[in-house]
């Protein structure tokens, strides 16, 4: 592929509802532009973005893909995304790299809920947009209905850019709204004009009149035009267009058939002509030395810069480091330096990727995006710039992954090759985590929902041939006392030569203070107990309240005061003391109405105004206490509650049933309460069967 320059290139995102055809949309663009002789089908497991054997599997993008291709002398680099919610960091990464953004809408489905994810992450992003309608050649799909859905959702700035016509339930042609001309397909990419069809007329009268407007309200002469009813050159039309969109006061709808490749050629001629080229975006950074703001602005006269977005992780072709050129010119000779690592980089090979297949290239240009093979010390997130000039880029903001699982290693001795399989993972996926829960001796796998993590362990077993299973993980409780408790403990043990001798008096009562273990005090008077056995008889509780006698967990909020005792000249010894301690402890406690903590969680839902009573009745069940409701626009809601962590299991798949995937929520853990007397018994049950 030949080098572009920054005027030459668009980056573009396609986003979607899962199902809505982006895959097919990337193999038809590729075909028209003649990329490829043939079009690959996702039931057929042979598309260039869909090249993983999970994606092949289960038929639906899991990772982002990035697919470049030639129209009309641009380079026009497509981001392919997944469309289900638990990949939405696949997404993100995608999004923070993109110029400008198509939202794939099915012609039979209409707006769905990843739509209007879809917009929102334009909106945060303020990436320009288009809307592209597929599926036009299925005889139930509806182009009005679509737009009418839009419009009422999104308002004036909707802007259908050609209108559908019908034969014989087929689709054979458009008319051009900004042309007002009809044409008729005749091949690929290929149309010849036509008569306009006397149905479709009112509503390309209708949309023509809102483009129209539209274009006049970019310009005071063009208002003035418009109201004299002058008629705009195309020309003019265009460049009214291209401006609008730019700003996002205009989001053109366009329409076509991916398995036809009907329409294809007029989306790619509109990414070329309405999007924006990367020098026509912002990027800064901070210059690390002085702590200056550099503004990169994808200028090639520039220090050379780059932000890696996403990293591949193969096990047969190796790690590739996504780029996006933020400045300069990168050539494969370059050594740029990695300044979170600090770490200098030699680039070696540069590429662009088409699906998992690297295309070597000599150079890439500022807002140009590639990959690097093997860079040792590079993850997601790094910027590489120059020793001379160091400059960070900000990090991309991820969706904080909340849905977790307990993962069991099936086979012994495979533990270490399944943390270097997840590490590798948790390179390519910024939203799986792996965490080690020791207290409660367990391994965690964070996901973004159930979906995220049944994939995560089908591709261990595909990719890396280790085999795990999910389990429900432990909750984290605590035990502590309601009461006072007085105890007497001696250990006693006499055998040949010297005996063990060790007697406690302790009393046990509650500290007030349940973010500490123990308080350890002494009131012993006369000798008693000999000061030098005091750090034994401390070391003894030390030991005891990392398991507590009710259940197992650790004890908290326990004061613990050594007032008498006894000793033996000769068999007294600390070992002696710390064992008569840790039977006190064991039996102080049971005497001292010991209870079991569950801990608690701060939970934040957004939800639709619709659902708010279902969210609501649905955390009473999980013993969650409603804190308060707050309205953050957009039709939705905040519900604030307190919830134990056990209501927080299996939550995410819940809410998304019942706000139709509208719904999101965010959890961080606040305290300790004591737990009900029937959830007690239960997890005392349960630890006694486990032993």
């Amino acid at each position: 592929m030949k080098v572009y320059r920054t005027d030459e290139i668009r980056n573009v995102v396609l986003l979607g509802h899962g199902g809505s055809g982006k895959t097919s949309l990337v193999e038809a663009m590729l075909y028209v532009s003649g990329a490829t002789n043939r079009m690959g089908k996702i039931t057929d497991h042979n598309t260039v973005s869909d090249f993983d054997k999970e994606e092949q599997k289960r038929e639906f993008s899991i990772s982002t893909s990035l697919i470049p291709l030639e129209w009309e002398k641009a380079k026009i680099n497509i981001l392919d995304t997944p469309g289900y919610f638990d990949f939405v960091g696949e997404v993100e990464e995608a999004v923070s790299a993109a110029d400008a953004a198509i939202i794939v809408v099915s012609g039979k489905a209409g707006v769905q809920v990843g739509t209007e994810k879809a917009w929102e992450l334009c909106e945060k992003y303020h990436l320009p947009r288009m809307i592209y309608v597929t599926e036009m050649d299925v005889d139930d799909a509806s182009f009005r209905e679509v737009v009418e859905e839009l419009t009422a959702k999104y308002g004036k700035v909707i802007a259908p850019r050609a209108v559908p016509f019908r034969e014989n339930e087929k689709l054979v042609g458009y008319v051009n709204i900004i042309k007002n001309a009809a044409r008729r397909f005749t091949g690929i990419a290929e149309r010849e004009e036509c008569e306009m069809p006397d149905y479709i007329v009112p509503y390309v009268e209708k949309y023509r009149e809102k483009l129209l407007e539209a274009v006049a309200e970019t310009s005071e002469e063009f208002m003035e035009r418009y109201f004299n009813g002058e008629e705009f050159s195309t020309e003019e039309v265009r460049a009214a267009l291209r401006s609008n969109v730019m700003d996002g006061s205009i989001v053109p709808v366009g329409m076509g058939s991916n398995l036809e490749a009907q329409g294809v050629a007029n989306l790619l001629s509109d990414i070329v002509r309405f999007f924006p080229s990367p020098d026509k975006r912002e990027c800064a950074g901070i210059k690390r030395t002085t702590n200056e703001i550099f503004e990169a602005n994808y200028d090639f006269a520039k220090s050379k810069s780059a932000y890696v977005f996403k990293t591949m992780v193969d096990p047969f072709i190796g790690k590739y480091s996504f780029i996006k050129v933020c400045s300069g010119v990168l050539k494969g000779e370059d050594t740029l330096y990695n300044a979170s690592a600090d770490a200098d980089e030699k680039l070696g090979k540069l590429y662009v990727m088409s699906g998992n297949k690297p295309i070597e290239v000599s150079e890439l240009h500022a807002g140009d995006i590639g990959a690097i093979a093997k860079l040792a010390s590079t993850k997601t997130g790094d910027t590489l710039s120059t020793k001379s000039t160091q400059i960070m880029y900000g990090k991309t903001e991820y969706s904080v992954p909340y849905t977790y699982m307990k993962y069991v290693v099936k086979t012994k001795g495979d533990e270490d090759k399944v943390s270097q399989a997840l590490a590798k993972m948790m390179a390519e996926d910024v939203t799986l985590k792996a965490v080690n829960d020791s207290e409660n001796r367990q391994s965690l796998l964070y996901g973004m929902g159930d979906q995220h993590l049944e994939i995560a362990v089908s591709k261990l077993a595909s990719r890396y041939k280790v085999d795990v299973t999910l389990e429900t993980p432990k909750v984290a409780f605590r035990e502590t006392i309601r009461k006072k408790s007085d105890v007497d403990s001696k250990y006693k043990k006499q055998s040949g030569g010297h005996g063990q001798y060790g007697h406690v008096k302790m009393r046990f009562e509650p500290s007030g203070d349940l973010e500490t273990p123990y308080v350890f005090e002494e009131e012993v008077v006369g000798g008693a107990v000999p000061k030098n056995y005091f750090p034994a008889v401390e070391k003894g509780l030390q030991e005891s309240v990392v398991k507590g006698p009710l259940a197992g967990y650790p004890v908290v909020g326990v004061k613990a005061v050594l007032y008498d005792g006894s000793y033996h000249p000769v068999d007294s010894s600390e070992m002696a003391f710390k064992t008569a301690t840790i039977q006190a402890f064991k039996k102080g406690i049971l005497e001292a109405s010991p209870v079991l903590l569950e801990p608690i969680a701060n939970l934040k839902v957004t939800v639709p105004d619709e659902n708010t009573g279902d969210v609501m009745g649905d955390l009473n069940k999980r013993r969650g206490r409603v804190m308060g409701m707050n309205p953050v626009g957009n039709g939705k809601q905040v519900i604030e509650a307190e919830i134990p962590m056990t209501g927080v299991f299996g939550y995410c798949t819940v809410l998304r049933s019942m706000t139709a995937g509208r719904g999101s929520y965010e959890y961080e853990f606040v305290r300790y309460e004591q737990a009900p007397s029937d959830v007690q018994e239960k997890e005392i049950a349960n630890r006694q069967a486990e032993e």
